[in-house]
């Protein structure tokens, strides 16, 4: 495909690391980026406050889309039950499958294609990757094979899903955003929405071994300091 200078993306963009990632990747391949966040009844929207306070600074264009109307029929996860205790442990099934949200990138893949058509977008973006493969049903390349097939025949016009960390590790991708001069400090990992990162929960754990991969400590205050630089 040549690029035009005009093109269109969307981005689904929650705020965390590789969405962030992805974000700045579309911009850089020359695209008009259209940010979309969702609220869809998480635990904490710091995540939403990150990304507004991004897309405000590089100029992007930028919704958060309140869909917390679905929170009843989704809600039976650690991410969306306060109630629920937060698995604080490595990225494994066994103990995360707690954290799996019902169809969420289904249900927001199908809005950002509905977006995107709107926008006669070409492409919409997201941040799956391959650490997620053996928990999340929905980051599976298979998924995103499946939804591609629907989002080329769903609308007269067709949208491609482009997930171009699908099969990178957290440490591709960060180091990816680090050869593209990123700032981490902008972004929210935890699955808890304190002051400070708890440092424990599976995400965190991944992100803090991604910076110990590249020989970096996360800028991210932490609980525990110590989480930094600790061996996860």
């Amino acid at each position: 495909m040549t690029l035009q200078t005009a093109s269109r993306a969307v981005v689904i963009y929650s705020g965390g690391m590789d969405s962030y990632t992805v974000l700045h990747r579309a911009l850089r391949e020359g695209y008009e980026v259209h940010a979309l966040s969702f609220h869809y009844g998480q635990r904490h929207a710091r995540e939403l406050d990150v990304a507004r306070e991004v897309c405000e600074s590089l100029g992007v264009a930028h919704q958060v889309v309140d869909i917390r109307a679905i929170h009843g029929l989704i809600g039976a996860s650690a991410l969306t039950d306060a109630t629920q205790q937060m698995p604080r442990a490595d990225y494994a099934e066994d103990n995360m499958k707690a954290t799996v949200v019902p169809n969420r990138n289904m249900i927001l893949l199908s809005l950002a294609i509905g977006h995107a058509v709107n926008l006669e977008a070409e492409l919409c973006y997201y941040g799956a990757h391959g650490g997620d493969h053996a928990i999340y049903p929905d980051c599976r390349p298979e998924f995103v094979a499946r939804m591609n097939d629907v989002a080329a025949i769903a609308n007269y016009t067709p949208v491609e899903i482009r997930a171009p960390y699908l099969h990178a590790s957290k440490s591709d991708i960060l180091a990816e955003g680090l050869r593209m001069g990123l700032d981490y400090a902008h972004t929210w990992t935890c699955y808890l929405g304190e002051a400070l990162a708890c440092g424990e929960c599976g995400s965190c754990r991944e992100r803090l071994q991604a910076f110990a991969s590249q020989g970096l400590v996360d800028p991210l205050p932490y609980r525990d300091q110590t989480s930094q630089t600790r061996e996860v």
